[in-house]
């Protein structure tokens, strides 16, 4: 069993950044070197990734019946 100082040395390596809630960062932005198409798929293969390890079946229903809400800013 390690102990707490050599867990907190092994997190140091791990890659990551903190951020504060609510500010954006813009290291993310693919926009410059990648088309909307690319990120579009980027999206669809990281969510057919997530429901693969979750173990659940992927939901199928019409677009029309997604479950959400609309959420509008105040001006």
């Amino acid at each position: 069993m390690s102990t707490p100082q050599e867990r907190a040395r092994a997190r140091a390596t791990w890659p990551g950044r903190v951020g504060a809630l609510g500010r954006p960062d813009d290291s993310d932005d693919l926009s410059p070197t990648t088309t909307a198409e690319e990120r579009v798929l980027m999206v669809e293969f990281l969510t057919r990734q997530a429901w693969a390890v979750s173990g659940l079946p992927v939901p199928t229903y019409l677009r029309r019946e997604i479950p959400g809400r609309v959420v509008r800013s105040k001006p």
